[in-house]
């Protein structure tokens, strides 16, 4: 007996050329020629006739695809490449082996930075602070700008509880003025630094959050402390806080500063500030004031020479809707207040602004109301309360 079903599948298998474990196609089509009925080899063929009806209409449509897909534009030759077929490319590329791809220029500095305190007078708190910086990821190092002029720094206290995974570096200075903070310190190796108040505490998701921020705005202050100036009836401007809400739109108000005391800036805008009139280094030690202020002067000028179109002209900073920061001032056992307590603060700030638009010639500070949130709400938002 010859298994009918076995012959066809022989058969079916050397229509297609399919040999291997089958004995020869030759002999397979003389076994069925010769062993199956009629009517075996009438459904066979009717069999081959069928596969090869629902093969044409396959065979079209992939040359049909093939033609389409010639005709179509390729990557690099849209935009050399920079369409939207080349970002995906670049993104996928960058996603499975980010080592092999590069921005021009750059460098490990660019994705680490510096954190830079100024102190006076506050020892423990610094402590504290320290201490909570070193869990910080991309941290290059941390400079403490020393005010405590004659007392010896807790540099030896530091070392013997260590190691410590963030570098510590005390810079000593020989007079207690406000604008020690911005010097360009030739330790720093990182393109970012991140200005912090001796006071402050900031999360480190909000400041993980902010850094990535700054990457995308590096040439503007991206920091948690807004203010803005507004301008008086009789042309004098006033200093004035960031209220989240403006009474007379019922809208998000506007900002036109952001306080470096807790921000991301530039390494070159130390530079920058020590550029300066030497007017208005005065201003500053004058009032043991306004240092930020006319940072954001400097930022806004530097902006403005700087931009493409002189018809736009972008704010100073970008603010970052903090999800926890927190002031530490109670804490300290010394019972030093801040500046920012004085009863004339707010009104030497005021002055700040109208003596610097003197020494400029005019207000280049302009308004924004960007407000960049991650998820999360604010417990702490401090946004009244202090200068």
């Amino acid at each position: 007996m010859v298994d009918l079903g076995r012959e066809c599948s022989f058969q079916q298998g050397a229509e297609f050329g399919i040999t291997t474990g089958s004995p020869p196609p030759t002999w397979r089509l003389c076994e069925v020629n010769s062993l199956c009925p009629q009517a075996m080899r009438v459904l066979c063929c009717w069999m081959g006739l069928r596969r090869t009806h629902l093969l044409w209409p396959v065979l079209l449509l992939l040359l049909v695809g093939a033609v389409l897909t010639a005709l179509l534009p390729s990557a690099e030759e849209h935009d050399g490449g920079a369409g939207l077929l080349g970002v995906l490319r670049r993104d996928t590329v960058q996603k499975e082996n980010p080592a092999q791809v590069h921005h021009v220029g750059s460098t490990e500095e660019e994705h680490r930075f510096t954190i830079i305190i100024q102190t006076y007078n506050r020892t423990d708190i610094l402590l504290k602070l320290l201490n909570h910086y070193q869990a910080v990821p991309h941290l290059q190092q941390i400079i403490i700008v020393w005010n405590n002029i004659g007392e010896p720094t807790p540099l030896k206290t530091w070392n013997s509880l260590g190691p410590h995974p963030v570098p510590l570096l005390f810079k000593e200075q020989s007079t207690n003025r406000m604008r020690n903070r911005l010097q360009p310190f030739r330790e720093i190796d990182t393109d970012a630094v991140l200005m912090l108040d001796d006071d402050t505490l900031v999360s480190v998701p909000d400041i993980s959050f902010a850094f990535s921020v700054w990457k995308q705005f590096p040439d503007q202050i991206v920091g948690f402390v807004p203010r803005k100036h507004v301008t008086t009836l009789s042309g004098v401007y006033s200093y004035g806080s960031f209220e989240l809400q403006d009474p007379e739109t019922a809208g998000g108000d506007k900002y036109s500063m952001v306080l470096i005391g807790a921000a991301f800036f530039h390494r070159r805008y130390l530079q920058l500030f020590q550029d300066q009139p030497q007017a208005v280094h005065a201003l500053v030690d004058e009032t043991q004031n306004c240092d930020d202020i006319a940072m954001n002067f400097a930022v806004s000028l530097y902006l403005r020479k700087n931009s493409r179109s002189r018809s736009f002209n972008r704010p100073s900073g970008v603010f970052v809707k903090p999800v926890d920061l927190r002031n530490l001032e109670k804490d300290a056992s010394s019972g030093y207040q801040g500046m920012w307590h004085r009863p004339e603060h707010l009104l030497q700030r005021s002055y700040c602004l109208n003596k610097l638009v003197q020494i400029y010639g005019a207000m280049p500070l302009c308004f924004s109301n960007i407000m960049v949130s991650q998820f999360g709400f604010p417990n702490y938002a401090n946004h009244k309360s202090r200068g």
